[in-house]
């Protein structure tokens, strides 16, 4: 058995290739790999000896060789090809080790040249894994250090790897080759080019969304069924998913996630990241319907479900600090569809351990949790994508613009932040009302902003939440005065909204009118 070594990134290689030739395995490398494996006194063959033809053009030519592409193409089972080997002196490859040139990491660094990008994308690399990936029934493909296990286990129990693995190791391969050519391919089409200016040194300037939008997972699971029984669904996560995402959570029991279940666990989730005190938000129909903050998982738990309890009825359920005995004791009591916090006390674990059904989902949070963000969303629509920065603002209090006589008390004013930080996950229209780190009632997705606030009243009434004396957020404008007297006919004292409207003077005389407090934001949250 002869394998071809040629690594980037050399973690691992040395001792794969000690166990490689301790199974009689020969050993042909290419540069820098070569030159390691015989530091460490293994028996290597340069693959310029092989092709009889020196490396050249600073080792951008050394393996595009016939030698090579035809040890790694040649099919075992095909007497012509056998024959063709025999007839040119080339011998088969049967196992290929190849990672490619850090492309990736190269452009993502500060003032990364173009020169330097065009340098690190690998040629000879992807050929090679192409050659021995089409021809899995005999070659070997390894192309990441964690399949080193894998492909070690079987060589030594079997000596040599099963269909099985060679496929698999076939589909990593061509699944590295079509990252690595989209990671290209987004990198130079948002180039803005500008032939004046090329030198070595030359950083192009690059534009935010590139002209191939290129992106690329990996499949989690398949799901029962999608949005409705009658669709079909999986759920994929982003090649790296970012720390303290809901794509690395681990489910620790319960029923199989659902379409719908994952899609309001993200809702829940990414609300609750946003605070930085204990808080707990339920979400029902990827709207929240309950969310405050407390002393503990507890308080802030019972808060929240103050706001809804009948939407919380089968609802998901956040938290962003650890679930322990007494906040679990207190969720177990309603029906709740998936449970997500960052770790779960052993207690905490044993009172949800005879609600089989229950999901748990353990979330780690990094310790900057807040600023893990999707950078990017996206939209489908009809053959097309709708691509935009996340939705990532972070209102502070020097951002508030006060426009009313009268000024908002400093418990108002953090209400208010509070009020806000919810109404971004509210759908459009939202009106949220909230009193002392928490919502009060919730008004969202309706076609007239009116029918919000009047729905987030009644919602409260329902709850038997009185809403006097609360702050209210508006996820965009009041185009007229009419949404400003329903939300203050309630109860509110205080409002925050964008502001921006042709409309703002008459709004803001009906506020002084009603002897209320109002802020712009200068920012609005609209959620489709």
């Amino acid at each position: 058995m002869r394998a071809l070594i040629s690594v980037s990134d050399k973690t691992g290689i040395v001792d794969l290739a000690k166990e490689l030739h301790a199974l009689g395995v020969s050993l042909i490398s290419t540069g820098g790999t070569a030159k390691l494996l015989a530091e460490q006194g293994l028996p290597v063959t340069e693959v310029a000896e092989v092709t009889q033809f020196p490396e050249m053009l600073d080792g951008r030519v050394k393996t595009l060789h016939p030698k090579v592409h035809g040890g790694l193409l040649a099919r075992r089972d095909t007497p012509e090809h056998m024959a063709a080997l025999q007839a040119h002196g080339i011998e088969t490859i049967d196992l290929l080790i190849v990672n490619l040139y850090p492309f990736e990491a190269t452009v993502a660094k500060p003032g990364c040249t173009l020169a330097d990008a065009i340098e690190n994308i690998d040629i000879g690399g992807p050929a090679m894994v192409r050659s021995a990936a089409k021809n899995w029934k005999d070659v070997g493909i390894v192309t990441d250090a964690s399949q080193y296990a894998d492909v070690m286990a079987e060589l030594k129990a079997n000596g040599k790897l099963s269909d099985k693995l060679r496929f698999a190791l076939s589909v990593a391969a061509f699944n590295r080759i079509s990252q690595y050519d989209g990671a290209i391919s987004n990198y130079l089409s948002s180039v803005n080019f500008e032939a004046e200016k090329l030198s070595e040194e030359y950083v192009p300037e690059r534009a935010q969304f590139s002209g191939q939008f290129n992106e690329q997972y990996v499949k989690v699971q398949d799901l029962r069924y999608g949005e409705n029984s009658h669709q079909q669904a999986a759920w994929y996560r982003d090649l790296a998913p970012a720390a303290g995402s809901l794509a690395t959570g681990v489910q620790l029991q319960g029923k199989e996630l659902s379409y719908n279940n994952i899609a309001d666990a993200d809702a829940a989730w990414e609300c609750v990241k946003s605070f930085d005190t204990s808080a707990c938000v339920i979400v029902k129909h990827a709207n929240p319907c309950g969310v405050a903050v407390g002393a503990n998982p507890l308080e802030a738990y019972s808060k929240a479900f103050q706001t809804d309890p009948t939407s919380a009825f089968g609802g998901i359920i956040a938290f962003n600090r650890p679930v322990d005995k007494a906040a679990a004791e207190a969720v177990s009591k309603q029906f709740v569809e998936v449970l997500m916090a960052p770790d779960f006390s052993a207690e905490a674990l044993e009172v949800f351990k005879s609600k089989v059904n229950v999901r748990l989902m353990k979330i780690a949070l990094p310790a900057n949790y807040g600023d893990v963000r999707n950078a990017l969303e996206t939209k489908r629509v009809g053959s097309g994508l709708l691509l935009q920065s996340a939705d990532n603002h972070e209102l502070a209090l020097a951002d508030l613009k006060i426009v009313t006589v009268k000024q908002p008390t400093p418990e108002e004013l953090h209400d208010l932040l509070f009020a806000w930080k919810v109404a971004k996950f509210v759908k459009s229209n939202a009106i949220v009302f909230c009193k002392n780190g928490m919502t009060m009632g919730v008004g969202a997705g309706q076609m007239s902003r009116l029918d919000s606030a009047r729905i987030a009243s009644i919602k409260a009434e329902a709850a038997k939440l009185s809403l006097q004396n609360t702050v209210v957020a508006s996820d965009a404008f009041f185009p007229f005065r009419d949404g400003l007297d329903v939300v203050v006919d309630a109860g509110a004292t205080c409002v925050a909204q964008p502001g921006g409207s042709m409309r703002d003077q008459e709004v803001i005389d009906a506020a002084n009118e009603r002897g209320v407090a109002m802020v712009f934001t200068g920012v609005r949250h609209f959620r489709h």
